[in-house]
């Protein structure tokens, strides 16, 4: 089985007849306008990977890491996702629902069996949380900013979540793929704390998606072991030194989230101008409620805009826009189609 994904665009190109060039792909939530890559020196081509490189001090130092995590660099976070099911023997996982669904198909494709946790067993009342749903998994698997919700749990919420799991020796994992333009709650400065992972990676905010390159911070049991699951050379030379010049540059990343939140907030505009509910979303994605997303999203892919489909729930997430151009592209196509 091969789950859906994200762009696809050669696929959806030979499906509408209608040439790569004149799409509008906003179905995979990676920023537009990405990190201006510069040349790669040829020996980086020509030599194995280096471990010393710099590259974990680099992360450390971006992510404020503390000494005590232990950092794995590694081919995108999609590898970590795949890999950290074989580190404990089959037992209970909690997958958020909605949200990235490659999380939930790893832990069951490794034998564990994934019970799906709900925004209603995360809310807290008046007399306050009630954590006891905590008790059914022996790991938890959560996405923060959820995809494609946009959701984002305090710190706070996840660390009072570990602090149960861990208890028992449980696990709690943290995709954090979209955090990059929210870093105040991010867990990477937690980092090290028995059964706590962090993922994070270039594709999303850097918009960098091309080259397979994240990292993961955990303990030193989780990540010598993830380590040695992953194998030598994991990080080809290209992506590390991409990497290490991509987290240095601050001067950037800061510019990317004003850009990012400003264009956003025009997306909001338009969606909403189109009489289309908003559910939630991220700086680089809003996600709108359908009841028949599959439709919609055809007559959007009709008009040459690609969008993210979510079936259940109905649900469909627009990327992130580059510019004015594609901003008049994608209002032509929701007047037709909505």
């Amino acid at each position: 089985m091969v789950l859906d994904h994200g762009g696809r665009l050669n696929e959806a190109a030979k499906r509408w007849g209608i040439s790569r060039s004149e799409w509008l792909d906003l179905s995979t939530g990676i920023n537009p306008v990405g990190w201006p890559v510069p040349d790669i020196p040829a020996e980086v081509w020509q030599r194995l990977p280096e471990a010393d490189d710099g590259l974990e001090e680099v992360i450390r130092e971006w992510s404020g890491a503390s000494p005590s995590a232990a950092c794995v660099p590694v081919p995108g976070s999609q590898a970590a996702i795949m890999a950290l099911p074989g580190l404990r023997n089959p037992c209970r996982v909690g997958i958020p629902e909605p949200g990235y669904r490659e999380h939930g198909y790893n832990w069951r494709n490794a034998g564990h069996t994934t019970i799906p946790i709900g925004p209603e067993q995360t809310r807290c009342g008046l007399s306050g949380c009630d954590d006891r749903w905590l008790d059914q998994v022996d790991v938890l698997v959560w996405i923060n900013p959820n995809n494609p919700t946009g959701k984002i749990i305090p710190p706070s919420t996840l660390l009072r979540w570990h602090q149960r799991l861990q208890k028992r020796g449980g696990w709690l994992v943290v995709d954090e793929a979209f955090m990059d333009a929210t870093p105040a709650f991010s867990l990477c400065t937690q980092a090290g704390r028995p059964g706590l992972i962090v993922l994070r990676s270039l594709g999303k905010f850097f918009g960098l998606a091309g080259v397979r390159a994240g990292f993961v911070l955990a303990d030193d049991w989780i990540a010598g072991n993830l380590r040695q699951a992953l194998g030598p050379w994991a990080l080809s030379g290209p992506a590390r030194y991409v990497m290490r010049q991509a987290l240095r540059d601050k001067g950037w990343q800061s510019k990317a989230r004003v850009s990012l939140q400003q264009n956003m907030g025009r997306l909001r505009e338009v969606l909403q101008e189109a009489r289309l509910t908003l559910v939630g979303g991220t700086v680089l994605f809003q996600t709108v409620r359908a009841d028949n997303p599959v439709i919609l999203a055809d007559q959007l892919a009709a008009q040459a805009v690609l969008v993210r489909v979510f079936e259940q729930p109905g649900m469909l997430r627009f990327g992130a826009l580059a510019n004015e151009k594609q901003l008049r592209q994608l209002m032509g196509a929701l007047a037709v189609s909505t």
